[in-house]
């Protein structure tokens, strides 16, 4: 499996440039008193990025706009995708919010500011410990008078830690809590617990094939995991699917082929050999080794005696 440089931001990007996940997302999550006054039917997407080159490790974002109060404003989505907790957030992402309007006014030579509302994902093993409001940030604020605090910014950013997340408080439908699911469950499950989490999220798929691409979303997270987790193989993989036995099997098939084809293409000629052993002992077909490794029946069927002496 070729290595993805940007993994988190390649699927948190790939399921909420879906405007259709996106809008489920803000339904179910987002305070009634804010979402009363968000038109969700004008949400469309901004193809700007606002984060600095060298944070792209820590962050993705996603910026929408939307008529919030009857004017347009903006919904501006910051991903932290690391398994530990940066300090700087507020700061941060105060910065990008200023890089927004910075663009607006250039753009349309405005004056005026538009709304932003910003909403920061989280989903490490650690809780999230950082206080949402950026004043937090101003040392010895507790201690200053308001005189002072007046002059300071103020905002305050909608927060959610997906850490503590049971499996009743995930929301939405079936795309939205297969990308929430698997968000959870990157950083803080071992091995056995994060195959159980993949088990569920075919399960999905199948469903979400019949409403819409969903053998082609399974490709996209199954990529998501294994570029993450290295405690990870194809092999797991296959054999999950193996042990749920969905109708979607030959569109999973497909795809994994693909995916050992690429990985083949990756590993020495003993890693190779070794994953057409695996493949073998967990039955996969043949002629869908054949097709995948560009191996020739011959050369796997004396592979297969050999594991078979």
């Amino acid at each position: 499996m070729g290595i993805i440089t940007q993994p988190h931001d390649k699927f948190f990007k790939e399921t909420l440039s879906d405007l259709e996940t996106t809008k489920d997302f803000l339904q179910n999550y987002l305070p009634s008193e804010i979402l009363s006054l968000i038109n969700l039917d004008t949400l469309k997407t901004e193809k700007d990025t606002f984060i600095d080159e060298d944070l792209t490790e820590n962050f993705s974002d996603l910026l929408f706009k939307a008529n919030i109060n009857n004017q347009e404003s903006f919904i501006y989505f910051l991903f932290e995708h690391k398994s530990y907790i940066s300090n700087q957030t507020p700061l941060q992402l105060l910065k990008y919010m200023i890089k927004i309007w910075e663009t607006k006014i250039n753009k349309e030579k405005s004056d005026k500011l538009p709304l932003i509302i910003p909403i920061v994902i989280y989903h490490g093993a650690k809780r999230w410990q950082i206080d949402e409001k950026f004043i937090k940030m101003i040392e010895g604020i507790e201690e200053l008078p308001g005189e002072i605090i007046k002059h300071i910014p103020q905002y305050e950013y909608i927060l959610y830690d997906l850490s503590p997340y049971g499996d009743e408080e995930i929301k939405g439908n079936t795309k939205l809590k297969i990308f929430l699911d698997i968000l959870k469950a990157i950083f803080g499950q071992d091995q056995e617990e994060i195959l159980e989490v993949i088990k569920k999220a075919i399960i999905a798929s199948e469903k979400l094939e019949r409403q819409t691409k969903g053998i082609e979303y399974f490709e996209t997270y199954i990529r998501y995991i294994m570029n993450v987790r290295d405690d990870l193989t194809f092999e797991d993989i296959y054999q999950a699917v193996k042990d749920i036995s969905l109708e979607g099997s030959e569109d999973i098939m497909t795809i994994a082929e693909k995916l050992i084809k690429e990985g083949m293409e990756k590993g020495r000629a003993e890693e190779k050999r070794k994953t057409v052993k695996n493949l073998l002992r967990l039955d996969f077909p043949l002629d869908k080794i054949a097709k995948a490794t560009e191996l020739s029946l011959d050369e796997i069927e004396k592979i297969k005696r050999e594991i078979e002496k």
